[in-house]
């Protein structure tokens, strides 16, 4: 699959529910939890823009902009969508219930519609009967580039820029930069802008990544684009200093990844939902089997939502390494301190306790066995 340069030219066939290029991350959730608690805060105006978060699409792993996923890998990654779909469809009608005298409650019921409507077509058939009582899909909208030139002069740069893949990809993300850059002084305040120097960052070196970051975390716009950009500057910041992890694990083991100084650590955020995850589970376990009587350890950070699919999973797979976990899916709590926005993530922390790698997936048993071998 080739490299993906902007959130709607990503696998459009997952996102086309959305019709959105406007990345974000939110927690996924059952149906039925939703319906017993308050999914929005107490506020119209702070209510509304959970609404809107909400409608935005998650992007595909990034591990497939270089290797088509499986078709397994697809299907996990489908189920997802429907699972966040149908969160962002809770969140619209409870502002619809709860609000009914805002003038923003009509947009609400149309996203409503269309998010249960994305559900279905992802393959949630418990979500059907809903969308007939909430009236069916919504008539479709007419696509963005045509209403807004924005979105195609986006696209064509995108296009030119892959053009030029065979000269590398440092090309192509410099040649797609250079036209996003031209196109921001026509439109200074345009979310896209930022979205499109956001995934701009992912072909950069850290030094360039981290001034972009800058730039859109102290820009005027939207606060799923700044949150996103002052994770990345964590992640960025991170490198070359100590991970504060502590935790219980969920077979009681007391983890401090500050105690094992001495050890060479991964840290591995991922979910058994998670497709692109059980299929590096073999390359993980071959690491773990090859050097851990070494030295080598590792600390997994579960984004599962039932603590008993993980230690059935983790029981089954024999998986021997500390599982934290605490229900909370995407709002994972180092999850959400880290800013991981996409799993799988691993990170390598060497002898010394500091983390020296944020892609460590990208030959880990090599990395790990350099790692060992420093004093």
């Amino acid at each position: 699959m080739t490299r993906r340069l902007i959130p709607f030219l990503a696998a459009a066939l997952f996102l086309a529910p959305w019709q959105s290029a406007v990345r974000a991350a939110e927690k996924p959730a059952k149906a039925s939890a939703a319906a017993k608690k308050n999914l929005l805060p107490e506020k119209a105006d702070e209510a509304w823009d959970e609404v809107k978060k909400a409608m935005n699409p998650p992007s595909p792993p990034k591990e497939w902009n270089e290797k088509a996923p499986s078709e397994d890998e697809q299907k996990a990654f489908r189920k997802q969508m429907s699972i966040l779909a149908g969160v962002a469809a809770d969140k619209a009608k409870e502002f619809q219930v709860r609000f009914a005298d805002d003038p923003r409650a009509a947009k609400a019921k149309d996203d409503e519609r269309r998010m249960l409507a994305a559900a279905v077509g992802l393959g949630d058939e418990s979500r059907t009967e809903a969308l007939k009582a909430a009236g069916g899909p919504p008539a479709p909208q007419q696509p963005q580039e045509a209403q807004d030139p924005l979105q195609a002069k986006l696209r064509e740069a995108a296009q030119s820029a892959q053009a030029k893949r065979a000269e590398g990809l440092p090309v192509v993300f410099a040649e797609f930069e250079k036209a996003v850059r031209a196109l921001q002084k026509d439109f200074p305040d345009r979310p896209e802008i930022y979205a499109a120097l956001l995934e701009v960052c992912e072909g950069l070196g850290p030094e360039k990544a981290r001034a972009i970051a800058k730039e859109i975390a102290e820009a005027k716009t939207e606060p799923s684009l700044k949150e996103q950009a002052a994770g990345l500057l964590k992640k960025l910041d991170r490198v070359g200093k100590p991970v504060a992890i502590a935790f219980t694990a969920v077979d009681g083991r007391k983890i401090d990844l500050l105690e094992m100084k001495g050890k060479v650590v991964l840290v591995d955020f991922w979910a058994t939902w998670c497709g692109p995850c059980i299929a590096e589970l073999p390359n993980v376990k071959a690491a773990y089997e090859k050097f851990h009587p070494k030295g080598f350890e590792i600390v997994g950070i579960s984004f599962d939502q039932e603590k008993d699919t993980l230690v059935k999973f983790v029981a089954k797979k024999q998986m021997p390494w500390a599982q934290y976990f605490d229900g909370e899916g995407w709002g994972n709590k180092f999850g959400r301190e880290f800013g991981i926005s996409s799993i799988p993530t691993m990170w390598l922390i060497d002898k010394k306790g500091n983390l020296v790698d944020q892609t460590a997936r990208e030959d880990l048993a090599g990395k790990v066995e350099k790692l060992l071998g420093e004093p």
